[in-house]
């Protein structure tokens, strides 16, 4: 039963309004059996669209997962974890999450905030003073809430490319004492995989823990995430892994799992399987208040600072109102709802998580290929799902009649 609808129900068992309470259980009994078959039948929509663009790309492996509230109303596999093999995906299959890690760190990182082990506006200088900007002033204007927003000021992607050579992040960080902001810190949007897992030093130094047992005892554990892990040797642990391929010439190539990134485990070091992003989903949108309670998710998800030019993404353009970030997720406003999503990409690998915060439906999909077909994917079912692609061709078709 939704919670909205319980709560009227309440409301009036109190009020002794025994008509009002027969009418509000019929539309308990008519209302809610239409939601979920209304969703049930777009979800098998959606595993008709996503086998069919998954064989048109030729993609080795993947898999989704749809959920309503806290009830799982699809999930499942294609493919092979390696191209040639007969290891076929399964419920259980690791994959590398890539940026959706950042979800991840944005949430531990919240969880700690509230429970006061550090505050948002603390300098981040305070736990990592080997952190230098070209302009000594502006490093120390530089605080936790900017690492996980992006909203640092500096050139997108500051250092990426150390990243991508294997470099430890002891080796990039002096490397920004070369640059400055290009504003002032907390003012404007460029994203960073470098800065961001900063924050993984901001946690030790608060809580004397390392990011990755905090995850797997404050998140992994209590959400029954038996497959999730931090970083590439748990990775490459695991007997049943998806590979990372890379397109060329002839198709999808299998290639070495590269610990690049995993370099930076708050921004692309976490590994999962489907069921998991199962309960991670059920989680963000609030069926585990024990391990993210309701002001924490409205924490993350409150914006920090505007993201403007998403809206010009050839798939939301038509769509969106408004895109911004919080901590660790993208915020898009469609019509009167809110999209909490982020995509992941990483050598071989893509990821992406979306959920509607007005209807709680969500979807996650993993794929072992880098591959674009899961943006169109992901926008394509939360569109239908939203409703969004009828509103928008009434506003074209109204806007078309004004001319």
């Amino acid at each position: 039963m939704r919670p909205a609808i319980l709560s009227n129900i309440v409301y009036h068992l109190r009020a002794g309004k025994a008509r009002v309470i027969l009418s509000l259980l019929l539309l308990c009994a008519v209302a809610l059996p239409a939601r979920a078959m209304d969703i049930d039948a777009r979800a098998k929509e959606f595993d008709r669209y996503f086998r069919k663009m998954m064989a048109g790309k030729s993609i080795p492996g993947g898999a989704y997962v749809i959920v309503d509230g806290n009830r799982v109303v699809a999930m499942d596999t294609y493919g092979v974890r390696i191209r040639g093999k007969k290891g076929k995906v399964d419920l259980d299959t690791v994959f590398r999450l890539a940026s959706v890690s950042k979800t991840f760190a944005g949430s531990m990182a919240t969880i700690l905030e509230h429970e006061e082990r550090f505050n948002w506006d603390d300098k981040v200088i305070n736990y990592v003073p080997d952190l230098s900007f070209k302009t000594p002033s502006l490093s120390r204007q530089l605080q936790v809430e900017h690492l996980l927003s992006h909203s640092s000021g500096l050139t997108p992607n500051a250092y990426d490319d150390y990243l991508e050579s294997n470099k430890p992040l002891s080796k990039i960080l002096p490397k920004f004492a070369n640059i400055d902001p290009r504003c002032t810190p907390g003012k404007c949007y460029g994203y960073q995989n470098v800065l961001f897992s900063l924050i993984e030093d901001v946690i030790f130094q608060a809580t004397g823990t390392t990011f990755a047992k905090q995850l797997k005892s404050r998140i992994f554990v209590p959400l029954k995430m038996q497959n999730a892990s931090v970083g590439w040797e748990s990775f490459m642990a695991s007997n049943n892994r998806a590979a990372p391929h890379v397109q060329t010439g002839s198709g999808w190539r299998p290639v070495k799992v590269e610990k690049e990134y995993y370099f930076a485990a708050p921004a692309a070091g976490v590994n999962a399987s489907i069921s998991d992003m199962a309960q991670w989903l059920k989680a963000q949108m609030g069926y585990y208040p024990k391990v993210l309670s309701p002001a924490v998710i409205e924490d993350m998800t409150t914006e920090r600072v505007s993201t403007q030019r998403h809206m010009r993404h050839r798939i939301w353009r038509d769509y969106l109102t408004h895109a911004g970030y919080g901590l660790g997720w993208r915020l898009y406003t469609i019509g009167d709802d809110r999209i909490i999503y982020h995509g992941g990409w990483v050598a071989g690998f893509r990821a992406a998580v979306a959920y509607s915060e007005k209807l709680k439906i969500g979807i996650a999909i993993l794929m072992n290929a880098e591959s674009r077909v899961i943006s169109d994917m992901t926008a394509n079912f939360v569109i239908d799902v939203t409703g969004s692609k009828g509103k928008a061709a009434t506003l074209k078709a109204k806007a078309s009649r004004k001319r």
